[in-house]
This record gives C-alpha cells, sequence and structure tokens, in this order.
C-alpha cells in the first residue's frame, strides 16, 4: 500500500477504460494499435497489461504512453491527466523522455511509436525515426547521401542468403519509404539519378524477399516497380538485373514460360551484348526451363553462354547482385541434375564447398539437387535422407525454388519407392 492517495490521473484512466468496457488485455491491445503496433504477441500483451494495472494504481505515471491512451480514448491529454502530469511528487512518477516542441503532435507520436516498438521488440514503423530526426536534418541541411546508400543496397544483397526467410521486409520497406521521399523532394538530376538506382536495387531485394516468403504477388509487384525504377535510371546493368533476375524468380514462382521467356529477352536486348550479371542470370533462367522440359541441348547451350559471362565478371563477395562461381555452379548443376548428366554429383559438391556456412538457403538448395542426383542413380535412401535432412534443417530458411526443388526427388523416385516412410516424409515435408 501506498501512502499517498491515488492521483485523479490513475483514477480517470481506470474510469474511462472501464466506461468503454475494455479489461487491461484488450485496453493493452488498444494502446498498442494507438502507438502503430498493429501485431503484438501474447507476452507483450500481458506486459503492457500488467503496466496499465500500475498506471492505475497510481505507482508509474505512463510517461511513454500518454500519447497512445489520449488516442485509445479520443481525448486531448491535458483533459486526460490535466495538471497533475507535471507533479513530480505523485508515486513514482518519471519526466517523459518523448519531446514537446509546443504543438508539434506528430514528432510526439513518432517519439512515442519509437519507445513503443523498441519496448516491444517490434519493427519499429517505416518513417519513424525521419520525423524524430527531421528537425535536426533541417538545420543541418542534411542531403542525400548517395553513397551511404548504394552501400545500403550492397549489404542488403549480402543478408538477403543469410537471412531467415521474410526476415528483411520490414527493414527493406523502411528504406524503400524513406528512399521515396528524398524522391518527393524533387532532388537534383544527379541525385534523382542515384536515388533511382537505389530505389530499383532495393525494390529488386524486397521482391526476392517477398517471393520467398511465398508472397507470390507481392513480389511481382515490387518487381514491376524495380523495373520502372531502373529504366528511369537508365543504368543498364540495373536494367538488366532486374529483367535477369527477375526472370528466374518468375521461373521458380511457376509464372508462365511466355512471361519468363518476355523477361529473359529483354534482358538480353537492352544488355546490347555487354557483360554483366543480370544476363548471365537470364541466359540461366533459359537454362532452367530447357532443362525441365527436356532440352538437353538448349538447356547446355545456355549454360555454356552463362560459363562464357561468367569468365568476365568479377568474383567479389556473396551477394544476390552479383554472379560469381558459387552462382555459376549453382547453375550448372541444376541443368545437370535435371538433363541427368553424370557429371552432376561432382559438380555438386564444387557447388556446396562455394558457399560458406551461413548461406543456409542456397547449401540447402543445393543438398536437395544432390538428393535428385542420388534418387536418379537409384541410391533411393540415400537420396531420400539426403532430401529429408536437408528440409528439417533451418525450416525457416527457404527460398521459392525450395518446394519444386523438393518436388522434383519425390518425382524421381520409382512408383513402388513412394509409399516408403521417408518418400512419405519427404511429401509431408515439402513447401508449398
Amino acid at each position: 500500500m501506498t501512502d499517498h492517495p491515488r492521483p485523479q490521473w490513475a483514477v480517470r484512466l481506470e474510469a474511462e477504460r472501464r466506461a468503454r468496457g475494455w479489461g487491461p488485455f484488450k485496453a493493452a491491445r488498444r494502446l498498442y494499435a494507438a502507438a502503430g503496433i498493429d501485431h503484438p504477441d501474447l507476452s507483450q500483451v500481458k506486459n503492457l497489461s500488467r503496466q496499465i494495472n500500475r498506471h492505475e494504481k497510481g505507482e508509474v505515471f505512463p510517461s511513454d504512453w500518454g500519447s497512445a491512451y489520449a488516442t485509445a480514448f479520443g481525448m486531448e491529454e491535458k483533459d486526460l491527466f490535466g495538471q497533475e502530469s507535471t507533479d513530480q511528487t505523485v508515486g513514482t512518477v518519471n519526466p517523459s523522455p518523448i519531446p514537446d516542441d509546443g504543438n508539434d503532435d506528430v514528432k510526439r507520436r513518432a517519439a512515442l511509436q519509437l519507445l513503443a516498438a523498441l519496448g516491444a521488440g517490434t519493427a519499429v514503423p517505416p518513417g519513424t525515426l525521419e520525423e524524430i530526426l527531421s528537425g535536426i536534418d533541417r538545420v543541418t541541411g542534411g542531403g542525400v547521401d548517395l553513397d551511404e546508400w548504394e552501400q545500403t543496397v550492397y549489404e542488403y544483397g549480402q543478408k538477403v542468403v543469410t537471412r531467415p526467410t521474410g526476415s528483411l521486409v520490414g527493414d527493406l520497406t523502411a528504406d524503400i519509404i524513406a528512399v521515396g521521399r528524398l524522391l518527393d523532394r524533387a532532388p537534383t538530376g544527379q541525385e534523382q539519378t542515384g536515388l533511382l538506382r537505389v530505389s530499383a536495387g532495393l525494390s529488386g531485394l524486397l521482391a526476392i524477399v517477398l517471393g520467398d516468403a511465398g508472397e507470390e504477388r507481392s513480389a511481382r509487384i515490387t518487381w514491376g516497380t524495380a523495373r520502372r525504377a531502373a529504366d528511369k535510371s537508365g543504368d543498364r546493368d540495373l536494367q538488366v538485373w532486374t529483367r535477369g533476375r527477375a526472370a528466374q524468380d518468375a521461373f521458380w514462382a511457376g509464372r508462365s514460360d511466355q512471361f519468363v521467356v518476355c523477361l529473359i529477352d529483354e534482358a538480353i536486348a537492352l544488355s546490347n551484348g555487354t557483360s554483366s550479371a543480370g544476363l548471365a542470370r537470364a541466359y540461366a533462367a533459359r537454362a532452367y526451363m530447357a532443362a525441365d522440359k527436356g532440352d538437353d541441348l538448349v538447356a547446355l547451350a545456355s549454360l555454356n553462354k552463362v560459363k562464357k559471362m561468367a569468365e568476365r565478371l568479377p568474383d567479389g563477395s556473396q551477394t544476390v547482385l552479383a554472379f560469381r562461381e558459387s552462382q555459376l555452379r549453382w547453375t550448372e548443376s541444376y541443368v545437370l541434375t535435371r538433363t541427368g548428366n553424370s557429371q552432376a554429383t561432382n559438380v555438386l559438391e564444387q557447388a556446396i564447398s562455394c558457399y560458406p556456412p551461413c548461406s543456409v538457403v542456397p547449401v540447402k538448395n543445393l543438398s536437395l539437387m544432390r538428393a535428385e542426383a542420388l534418387v536418379r542413380a537409384r541410391d533411393i535412401d540415400t537420396g531420400l535422407q539426403e532430401a529429408v535432412s536437408a528440409l528439417q534443417e533451418h525450416p525457416e530458411h527457404l527460398a521459392a525454388g525450395t518446394g519444386a526443388l523438393a518436388a522434383h526427388v519425390f518425382a524421381a523416385l520409382p512408383a513402388q519407392a513412394r509409399a516408403l516412410p521417408a518418400a512419405q516424409e519427404l511429401r509431408a515435408l515439402t513447401p508449398a
């Protein structure tokens, strides 16, 4: 028990909550929604409901949640809390860290969203930090740092091959919004071109992540935006990449042959014969299609074009934006496995050795190819064990093609082997 009577603001908080028929849990969800966090998990709701109980007892003033309370109740903060909110002798009231620049409600809301997101362990809503820092940027004349943005795109390209499926969606979306706002400010010609390049890169990476997460419609729309931004920027290599890589993704997503071929042809035409990572990916997509159709001549001819292209490209760090030896060996592995080439197993071993352990998705998919190669060689038990192990390990790491590769293993099984327990387990584990 406290020696102090319960402050009026605490009495008012409980009265307003009860008047709306909200229990502490429902009130917690309403506060999260008011702070811009729509889907808190159960542990976060429980934690905030306990805080609400302390607020209503007057033990702690809701300095971080005052604006959210006001929004949830549809009231002004001054009407809800009155002058008591400034009385530091009440309970254990703490001063609010949220800035108060007169009537700057937008900044106060942004600060509340940041604090709420950090406290809840959720993603910071897009634009929140930019709004908080906007006053400083106006005074300091914060310009567009294109080098920093280009580096950001490069780093995302590396993260895509190491992070769990879908984990980068929030950060990529926030950065795309931030770049869009910079473009809205009508930057100079050079800055606009640079920002369009960044937008195309970020959008393409977001499309890859969305496709891997199974969000095919969202991926398709985002790839379209990436291509338009690349075209507007005039960067030829980027124009080719947003077609070549998109063709690969469209193939794995099961898009129509006509659509995939259109992207491949556009990439080749835009390249004008100039080697690039995007052009190598376009030829790789053509090799995939031909191998799946059993057209060995076209598949191997396209693979040879990929090899010649790779010889002219730098072998830099592991990133989806480049085309290095690992991507070459991956493509070669797929074509040789699907065409039943006896060299498939040897090439697969080379391909797997090209990837560091942190590149979970490529190694998982190569393991599924190796499983198919083993099954085709009638080493059924070993092939099934390889496939099941690949799908069971790191289930949070998937790509758009993982399900198709697992399905290839099952399809390669002789009819009598499909009833084996390991075959049924493979079928159950195969992503849709």
